[in-house]
């Protein structure tokens, strides 16, 4: 009995959330819904932006690097002030989930509200309103094409696309292919993320051994990034030389 009860306690304490903590301080902007607070990387609650290698299409039907610009706009907003933000439990790649606030704003809400992220349907409803706002006033990612951000990170030809009534004949083809195209989406990411049978999720930076040698268009979840911040983020690691 005292070893099934100590092993019920083991279980509840291992699957416990973390309990709540307050960070605060200027934050550095990852992408669009992920941010370091000194050595603290955090994943804001309740919504999803697009990846900085993901490619929308505006109204006019051209590409652009739309994940890109939901971080930018982010950091525009951020403006160098203090975000105080509140954790709740970690994710699988070590973030720290939390609310963010910028002198009682919320950091999640103007996101979405502006079209630069989503609503995190799948964990959270509480920004479905402002999803809805945003989707009506046609603003940020909304004013064109694009794919939602969970989609898009496990894509495929029956993904589905958001946003304009009208597209190109050929919209899909541009929206699904981001992440293997064998040019950077940005002459500021040029990181490589490769994936290896034996290695798993491996990224290679500019002038290491084997960066020539990454081919990014085999088709197995290759992707671009920015910073390595945002590949560790990503839960991918750096190849050794």
């Amino acid at each position: 009995m005292k070893f099934r009860a100590a092993l019920v306690l083991l279980v509840a304490v291992t699957h416990s959330p973390a309990c709540a903590t307050e960070i605060s301080g200027t934050p550095r902007i990852v992408d669009g819904d992920t941010v370091e607070i000194g050595q603290t990387k955090i994943r804001l609650l309740g919504i999803d932006a697009p990846e900085t290698d993901q490619i929308c299409l505006n109204a006019k039907g051209d590409r652009w690097a739309c994940g890109i610009a939901a971080r930018d706009e982010l950091t525009r907003h951020s403006n160098g002030q203090i975000w105080e933000c509140t954790t709740t439990e970690r994710d699988q790649y070590g973030r720290s989930l939390a609310s963010c606030f910028i002198e009682g704003e919320d950091v999640s809400k103007w996101m979405v509200r502006s079209g630069w992220a989503l609503s995190f349907v799948k964990y959270s409803h509480v920004y479905d309103a402002d999803e809805i706002a945003a989707r009506e006033a046609r603003a940020g990612l909304w004013s064109g094409s694009f794919i939602a951000p969970w989609d898009w990170r496990h894509r495929n030809k029956a993904t589905i696309m958001l946003g304009a009534a009208s597209v190109p004949v050929n919209a899909q083809t541009i929206l699904l292919g981001a992440v293997s195209a064998s040019s950077a989406p940005s002459p500021e990411c040029l990181i490589k993320g490769n994936i290896s049978r034996k290695g798993g999720r491996i990224y290679h930076l500019p002038g290491q051994l084997n960066y020539a040698q990454i081919n990014m268009s085999k088709g197995l979840g290759e992707r671009w990034f920015c910073t390595e911040a945002e590949a560790d983020a990503a839960g991918w690691r750096k190849a050794a030389r």
